[in-house]
């Protein structure tokens, strides 16, 4: 990855399950979508995904004990799986924990379907 050192320093002293977990999620993501542009936020604590035409489409916010996938315009995505969390006027996530596995199927169509409700 090319923001490796800004990645380590953002998951610096979090568990190493979390920093696992964060790097799985990060590299799944520009597996899913080559053509995002991930920046890491520190002010945010996040890697956020910007897509050439939709914007900002979703972050990956590790924390202790966890990491959250939050999805910007989350409320507007059909979410068939049901994996999307929160009740905000706006903002959707999947919190997810060391051991789980990750949704990369249903992950993949979120971000789909954010991107053309975007683009």
């Amino acid at each position: 990855m090319i923001f490796e050192e800004e990645l380590d320093a953002l998951v610096g002293g979090l568990d190493p399950s979390i920093v696992a977990l964060t790097r799985d999620l990060v590299v799944m993501l520009l597996r899913i979508r080559p053509d995002f542009v991930p920046r890491v936020r520190t002010g945010w604590r996040s890697v956020n995904f910007r897509h050439p035409r939709a914007g900002f489409v979703c972050g990956v916010f590790p924390s202790p004990g966890r990491v959250v996938l939050v999805f910007e315009h989350g409320r507007l995505l059909s979410d068939p799986d049901g994996l999307l969390e929160g009740d905000g006027s706006r903002v959707r996530y999947i919190p997810l924990v060391p051991g789980d596995a990750l949704p990369e199927t249903e992950i993949a169509l979120l971000i789909a379907e954010a991107i053309a409700l975007r683009a």
